[in-house]
C-alpha cells in the first residue's frame, strides 16, 4: 500500500499580488502550496517536495497549518520571486514579472523512501521540472499528473512568456492526468475550442485531460466529455484556482468516478475562490457547500 496518495513537486513562490484596485499583498504561493492545502484539507495523505532558498524560506513552516502533509524540503540557490498585477475584477487578465527562479529539479532529489500513487508535477515556469522527471516518475511506479504551465510558461527578460511544449508528443503518453487552462490548451493545440483541444491532447497520449475555465471545469477520458460549472459567489481568492481544482480532482479520482471527482473538485474551487489564500476549510465545510450549491 502506498505511503502517500500523491507527491506534489514544485517550488514555493515569494509572491507580491497587486489587485486591480491597487491593493497589494505579499504572500507565500506556488502551485505546490495551493495544491497541497487543497488535497490535505479534504482528507488526503500528501507529500510535498517544495524548493526554495532555505536560508530565506522555512519550507516546513509554510505547510505547518495543513493536516496530512509531510514536507521534504529541497534547497535552491535562489527562490522563485514574482509579482502579479491583476487588471480586471475577475482576475482573468494579469501581468507577471519574475525576479529569480529556482535551480531545476533533478530525479536524485526525490527521496527513495517516498512511495506515492500519484506524482503531481506542479512547477511554475519552464525549466523547473525537466521533461526527464516524467518517465522517471513512471519508473518509480507512480501515475503522473502534470500541470502544463510548468512546460509552457517561461521567465524571460524579467517577464513571463508562453511557448509551446517541444516534447509534448513524446511526453504525453506517460501522463495519466493532464491539466491546462483554456489559454494553455490553445497554445498546445492551436484551437480555442476546449472540447476539440481535450480530444487532441488525449489523442496525443494523455489518458485524462482536465481543462479549467472561469465558467467551468471540463474533463475528457477518451470516451465522454464531462463538465461542471463554477459557482463561486466572489473571486477574492482567485489565485490558486487551477491548483486547487487539479489537486483535489486527481486525489479524489483514486477512489471515485469522473463525475463524482469533478463535482467535488469544482465545488472545492468554487468555495476556495471566495477567500484569499489556500483552502483552509475542512471536508465537512466542503460537504455543506456542495449540498447548498451543487
Amino acid at each position: 500500500m502506498s505511503q502517500f496518495e500523491s507527491l506534489i513537486i514544485g517550488e514555493i513562490a515569494e509572491d507580491t499580488n497587486v489587485d486591480y484596485d491597487g491593493t497589494t499583498i505579499q504572500a507565500i504561493g506556488g502551485a505546490v502550496y495551493y495544491s497541497g492545502f487543497a488535497a490535505a484539507n479534504i482528507g488526503h495523505k500528501i507529500a510535498v517536495l517544495p524548493k526554495a532558498d532555505t536560508t530565506k524560506v522555512d519550507l516546513k513552516a509554510a505547510f505547518a497549518k495543513a493536516p496530512n502533509i509531510t514536507v521534504f524540503p529541497v534547497h535552491s540557490t535562489h527562490s522563485f520571486v514574482t509579482k502579479n498585477v491583476y487588471h480586471t475584477p475577475d482576475r482573468e487578465r494579469r501581468t507577471s514579472t519574475v525576479d529569480s527562479v529556482i535551480d531545476p529539479y533533478q530525479p536524485c532529489e526525490v527521496p527513495e523512501e517516498i512511495d506515492a500513487k500519484i506524482w503531481h508535477l506542479a512547477g511554475l515556469v519552464g525549466g523547473d521540472i525537466p521533461d526527464e522527471m516524467i518517465p522517471y516518475a513512471v519508473s518509480r511506479g507512480a501515475m503522473v499528473a502534470v500541470d502544463v504551465q510548468t512546460m509552457l510558461r517561461w521567465a524571460e527578460n524579467g517577464g513571463m512568456v508562453y511557448h509551446d511544449w517541444a516534447a509534448k508528443k513524446e511526453m504525453l503518453p506517460y501522463i495519466r492526468f493532464l491539466k491546462t487552462d483554456a489559454a494553455e490548451a490553445e497554445i498546445l493545440t492551436g484551437t480555442d475550442d476546449r472540447v476539440a483541444a481535450a480530444k487532441m491532447l488525449y489523442d496525443w497520449g494523455a489518458k485524462e485531460v482536465l481543462i479549467t475555465h472561469n465558467s467551468e471545469v471540463l474533463v475528457y477520458d477518451g470516451k465522454d466529455i464531462y463538465t461542471c460549472p463554477i459557482k463561486a459567489r466572489n473571486l477574492s481568492g482567485r489565485t490558486g484556482r487551477g491548483d486547487t481544482t487539479f489537486a483535489s480532482y486527481i486525489n479524489e479520482r483514486l477512489t471515485q468516478d469522473i463525475p463524482t471527482a469533478l463535482k467535488t473538485a469544482t465545488a472545492l474551487v468554487s468555495l476556495k475562490m471566495e477567500t484569499p489564500g489556500p483552502y483552509m476549510g475542512t471536508r465537512e465545510d466542503l460537504d455543506a457547500y456542495m449540498k447548498e450549491f451543487f
